[in-house]
């Protein structure tokens, strides 16, 4: 071949990879165009399920009343509130049937379903077409694009009712495009291991984020092998006699149940044990007992912590020696040395030995937990919210609180570092660093813990003093702050947002509380979804057209709707609503996307002058 030949082939072959780098860039460049464009996802807001598995489950396949929304947002303004309602009971039922006040035959109703469907398929990120059942996906796609489809689609009742059937379906699978979950999945519910299933399984991890509960800190914290919280987490469990959840788990109690109904007979245990079965009080008193001389340790070789106020067994010692027990509703502790009152006996030693590898070593476990913490942050920054469990440290004057010398958002930063390290450990089997355990301690309980948001976490004292003042736990700064103007704008500038959703401490709306402050800036989703609490819950939902909150239905609600094959009844809370639809332009996603489309026009602007193209402005 000759250089002139060689020449030109190697100049063509230039030409072609530059042409190839310019049709990906092309495409790259389109995708984002699009998506900056598109509709910001439906979003659910959802806080401390506290292990309520069934309930869940139950109001997220209605959806969180998400169904009439959509319709309305999707269909004309001209369709009425009765006809979207008779829509959302065909969606709802998968079928067609008469109405006697809304007239619509089934070519009505099947081109209204795909108005619907076609509306939440607008967004790029929408499901694809995989969520359509096989059978009529090529009729709904040519229904959604608007092409002519075979005559018997409407003129055959039994294929009309069949397209209906299917197009109900997607729709269903389609409403919800993001799930934040503001944690606190574990504890007082009998089925937190069925809320991670669900949250974690193929249709629902990739649209889930997660932050933090403390609860969920406890039990994180308990099986990457911190002794306290070990004892806690089992402690809890059986104040709730939830011993069918841990036989699902595979853990053994029977040495421990041995253990405690031979030291603490019922008849002994006369604190305020919650426990409804004699097994359970017994447990959970032994247990109480372990957890203190545990945690006193932790408190003793961290002073940092400024937790001394914890340190009871001292003055516990004390009273049983002088006998002096007035202010003990009981005084049957066999296993208290008073000599050394944060000694374990050789029993308790070998118990807490027991369960500590029984919890490291557990791999159903260790399969829920991997969600957590794989998937799971201290914040997560989504559109332009703000999502935390509980809250951001802060002081009396409005400022944010420091410890471990750090505050605001730094702090959550290093808070996550270290979950994550311990994380890695726990998933390989890997041993932990003391200070690291002791931080999930901390974390739980401690008064400057961005989960917490208490002075003092009173478990001693509610379990054992009568005087009831000293089972107060007053709340820090963090709601009074959240009230100010001062305060949430330092929290918009901290962390480049508009507003900020947390959880935690729930709201009672029956004495008119509500979710969110007067500027829509600080919203409290938590309602108290456990029965412990008031048994009802919030959920926040975002649409393109409206943010606005749900005060979900009571299990009698739902039980009764369910009888009737009606959907249960649901307070609204608006909050905010668009004169447009917003779009991901409008985000603070969109600003980094914007970003990315300027840095690839540049790229491909600089490609095509290469190879002697010229851009030419429209």
């Amino acid at each position: 071949m000759s250089p002139l030949h060689k020449q030109s082939d190697d100049s063509s072959q230039l030409t072609e990879i530059r042409v190839s780098e310019i049709d990906k860039l092309c495409s790259k460049l389109l995708d984002l165009d699009l998506e900056l464009n598109s509709n910001i996802p439906t979003t659910l807001w959802i806080s401390d399920l506290h292990g309520e598995g069934d309930r869940f489950k139950s109001i997220l396949r209605g959806r969180f009343g998400m169904l009439y929304q959509t319709c309305k947002e999707a269909l004309p303004n001209t369709f009425s509130s009765e006809k979207i309602q008779y829509l959302t009971k065909i969606i709802r039922k998968q079928q067609y049937f008469e109405d006697d006040v809304i007239q619509m035959d089934m070519q009505d109703v099947i081109l209204c379903l795909v108005q619907v469907l076609k509306y939440k398929l607008t967004n790029i990120k929408s499901h694809g077409t995989e969520i359509f059942r096989p059978e009529f996906r090529d009729i709904i796609n040519r229904l959604l694009s608007g092409l002519p489809v075979p005559d018997p689609i409407f003129e055959e009742s039994i294929i009309s009712n069949r397209l209906i059937a299917h197009l109900s379906y997607t729709i269903r699978q389609v409403l919800l495009d993001r799930i934040q979950v503001l944690g606190d999945v574990f504890d007082r519910g009998p089925q937190p291991d069925k809320i991670l299933r669900i949250l974690s399984s193929h249709f629902y991890k990739d649209m889930v984020d997660y932050v933090y509960g403390n609860h969920d800190i406890l039990w994180m914290g308990a099986a990457s092998g911190n002794r306290s919280l070990i004892a806690e987490a089992m402690r809890i469990t059986c104040r709730y006699d939830h011993f069918k959840f841990l036989d699902r788990l595979g853990f053994d109690s029977s040495q421990l149940a041995d253990f405690a109904e031979r030291t603490y007979p019922v008849e002994m245990a006369t604190g305020n044990f919650k426990a409804k079965t004699n097994k359970g009080r017994a447990m959970e008193k032994a247990l109480a007992i372990i957890q203190f001389k545990l945690e006193e340790q932790t408190i003793r070789d961290f002073p940092e912590y400024e937790m001394e106020n914890r340190l009871w067994l001292n003055r516990l010692a004390t009273m049983l020696r002088t006998g002096k027990t007035e202010a003990l509703n009981d005084a049957h502790f066999p296993t208290l040395n008073y000599n050394e009152p944060g000694k374990l006996t050789d029993e308790e030693q070998r118990l807490i030995e027991d369960l500590t590898i029984q919890f490291t070593g557990n791999r159903h476990l260790r399969r829920l937990l991997k969600f957590l913490f794989t998937k799971g942050k201290t914040y997560h920054i989504q559109n332009n919210f703000l999502n935390i469990h509980a809250l951001v440290p802060s002081t009396a004057e409005g400022e944010f609180e420091e410890f471990l010398g750090r505050s605001g958002k730094n702090l959550l930063i290093f808070i996550q570092e270290t979950i994550a390290q311990v994380g890695e450990n726990y998933l390989a089997g890997m041993e932990q660093k003391p200070e690291d355990q002791a931080l999930f301690f901390y974390l739980w309980c401690g008064p400057k813990s961005p989960f917490f948001g208490k002075h003092a976490m009173k478990t001693f004292e509610r379990y054992f003093l009568v005087d009831t003042a000293t089972h107060t736990e007053k709340s820090l700064f963090w709601k009074d702050n959240m009230q100010t103007k001062a305060f949430k704008r330092k929290m918009q500038v901290e962390f480049g947002v508009q507003r900020v959703i947390f959880g935690h401490t729930p709201v009672n709306y029956k004495k008119g509380l509500q979710m969110a402050s007067e500027d829509g800036v600080a919203i409290n989703v938590d309602g108290g979804f456990a029965a412990a609490y008031y048994n009802r819950g919030h959920a926040l939902v975002h649409t393109p057209h409206q943010l606005y909150g749900i005060i979900l239905p009571t299990p009698n609600e739902i039980m009764q709707a369910e009888k009737r094959l009606e959907s249960a009844p649901l307070d609204i809370e608006l909050i905010d609503e668009f004169q447009r639809p917003m779009k991901m332009k409008d985000t603070i996603a969109g600003k980094k996307l914007r970003q990315e489309r300027d840095e690839i026009m540049q790229r491909l602007v600089q490609c095509a002058e290469q190879n002697g193209w010229h851009s030419t402005p429209l």
